[in-house]
């Protein structure tokens, strides 16, 4: 279907001169200000995209932006050029879904709905939409690649595809060669060619009950901070390979807490799904229902290891300055950095207690800390798996660790919290 939708923008007329006071007001009086100082004007916006049928009774798939703040939402169908006005039923921003409903009165024609984790790279697909007003427009390609990340959300796992994709086609759908959809045509890089983003139909389909029900989605959660197993962070921790999500924080009294995972912890599988990027753990998360129970395995200390963790609800939610540098201040020249104690306002700023870590104060250029990335105002946590509570922890840490080669910090930073692996330099 065409989906076209018009949004009301509101806006203030523009003013030269606000609060002028002068040989205007003389030669036109009160008439001057009152021709400018009107009311906030009112215009429309329409915009064009598409969508496809799920339901009989007029379900309809398409993405969250091409109905957006809408006023008025018109579906066309392709095969009588009906116009119907439909209402949202259910949106989900983060994965850019949106269920829409129009009354035609009658049994309508549904779109297949297939399996897109059985999509293969070089598969050919179509995809169909109503790009620049052009309603029914059909382009062929083939898959590219699955599983792309383009920042566009917090579960990002497109199919991208070289099908031709334009402005209008957001929403439509991309067929397989059985005619099944396995994916909502969305995103598009400026300047590109060939190269367009289809969010596949299985996350769609995971979320469709909610939307239905509920309008909205509610998501599992089980409370971890994580990063990316670097090979560096892979060698720190004594790992042949780079699978895996590496916990770097847990939050207290959340599911994972309670089920006794720890920061250090590398998960490489969750409810049985194997976790091989660290961008495979949100979606397998966010894609349980809270309240189930799942197993999840982890490397500990170069040992695999099963929890079971009841999934539960994630409730909607910056670095201090740091301190000058004082008597409690240390200076580590190996680093390349100098620590202090936690001040108090940064202690409440993330949560913690100020013998939770130490801040550091300065990073100095072309140093160890600075090719690693380290901060002004992060706070070291650990050292080679130690905890560090005040300077003197850190100086006895790194006592310990002069003639290593590597160390591995446990920092937190904006209220995240990570693991960097540092290369130290020889003396």
């Amino acid at each position: 279907v065409n989906i076209s939708t018009t949004q009301v923008i509101k806006e203030r007329p523009f003013v030269p001169f606000p609060e002028f006071k002068g040989p205007f007001d003389d030669f036109f009086g009160d008439d001057f200000n009152k021709f400018f100082n009107q009311p906030n004007r009112e215009f429309k916006r329409q915009s064009l995209g598409s969508g496809f049928i799920i339901n009989k009774d007029g379900y309809i798939l398409t993405n969250f932006h091409v109905i957006e703040n809408a006023t008025e939402i018109m579906v066309t169908l392709s095969e009588d050029k009906k116009d119907y006005k439909a209402t949202v039923v259910g949106q989900d921003q983060k994965i850019d879904v949106a269920l829409i409903k129009i009354d035609a009165g009658e049994g309508l024609p549904v779109a297949s709905l297939g399996n897109s984790d059985d999509l293969q790279i070089g598969e050919w697909v179509v995809a169909i939409g109503n790009p620049f007003g052009l309603g029914g427009t059909v382009t062929a390609g083939i898959v590219s690649q699955k599983g792309r990340v383009i920042g566009a959300g917090p579960y990002d796992n497109f199919i991208q595809t070289d099908a031709s994709i334009n402005p209008g086609n957001s929403g439509g759908p991309l067929f397989n060669m059985k005619g099944q959809v396995v994916g909502i045509n969305t995103a598009i890089i400026a300047g590109g060619q060939g190269i367009g983003f289809a969010t596949p139909i299985n996350m769609a389909k995971e979320v469709l009950t909610q939307l239905k029900e509920k309008g909205k989605v509610t998501r599992g959660w089980i409370g971890v901070s994580i990063q990316e197993v670097t090979p560096e962070l892979a060698n720190s921790f004594g790992l042949k390979e780079t699978n895996g999500a590496l916990i770097s924080a847990v939050t207290p009294g959340d599911p994972a807490d309670a089920a006794g995972l720890k920061a250090g912890d590398i998960i490489v599988s969750f409810d049985g799904k194997a976790i091989i990027e660290m961008s495979d753990l949100p979606r397998s998360v966010a894609g349980t229902a809270p309240g189930k129970t799942v197993e999840v395995r982890v490397v500990r200390d170069g040992k695999e290891k099963a929890f079971t963790v009841k999934v539960g609800t994630k409730i909607d939610e910056e670095v201090a300055a740091a301190a000058p540098e004082g008597k409690d201040a240390s200076l580590d020249k190996r680093l390349g950095l100098s620590v202090h104690p936690v001040t108090p306002e940064a202690a409440k700023k993330f949560g913690i207690t100020e013998s939770d870590g130490i801040m550091v104060s300065n990073v100095r250029p072309d140093s160890p800390a600075e090719e690693a990335g380290i901060r002004r105002g992060d706070i070291i946590r650990e050292i080679n798996r130690k905890k560090i509570s005040d300077v003197k922890d850190f100086n006895a840490a790194m006592d310990a660790a002069s003639k290593a080669d590597r160390l591995l910090l446990l920092i937190t930073r904006g209220g995240n919290t990570m693991y960097i692996a540092i290369t130290l330099k020889a003396q």
